[in-house]
């Protein structure tokens, strides 16, 4: 799902993305509700910002990367946490790109994830490359996403991936 999102874009630093986990939910721009296998998931828009919020029989998740006032958590390139029985693993990057290269890359991303019919984007009055999108599917006992933070005044895209769920088995030897 695209949507134009109606707001000013205020967001306007990578530098500035915060990460939480636990929080209540946001006031939100858009919101999709999916359900994966169980999973009932709800993907939203804070801006440039997104928040995720998981429910599950085995229990519930919140996932807020945003500019979070008064937070003293930046953005970490990595985080794995015990949620109960679950295992909790969040990943952030951020790519650098050349103006040409950014355009490029924001069309291909809003394209995937528009057509997707667990996809989430929203994109700001002004810019067309200005946006936000998220991504989810399930696999097996665990619930991916992915996501996008567009900032194409720097070049720069912040990239996240999650994966919560039950552990997954050992390989066999």
């Amino acid at each position: 799902m695209l949507t134009t999102l109606n707001t000013a874009y205020t967001d306007t630093r990578a530098d500035d993305l915060a990460w939480a986990l636990g929080r209540e939910p946001l006031p939100a721009l858009a919101t999709l509700e999916l359900e994966l296998e169980g999973a009932q998931l709800q993907l939203r828009l804070l801006g440039a910002s997104h928040q995720v919020l998981l429910e599950e029989e085995q229990g519930s998740c919140s996932e807020t990367v945003a500019c979070i006032p008064g937070s003293s958590t930046p953005l970490p390139l990595g985080v794995a946490k015990r949620l109960g029985d679950w295992e909790y693993e969040f990943a952030a990057h951020v790519e650098n790109l050349s103006e040409g290269s950014f355009a490029g890359r924001a069309q291909e991303l809003l394209a995937l994830v528009s057509d997707h019919p667990n996809g989430l984007a929203g994109v700001f009055p002004g810019s067309p490359h200005a946006f936000t999108a998220l991504l989810a599917h399930r696999k097996g006992g665990q619930v991916h996403w992915r996501t996008w933070h567009a900032y194409p005044q720097e070049g720069q895209l912040v990239v996240t991936r999650t994966r919560v769920g039950v552990r997954a088995p050992a390989a066999a030897r």
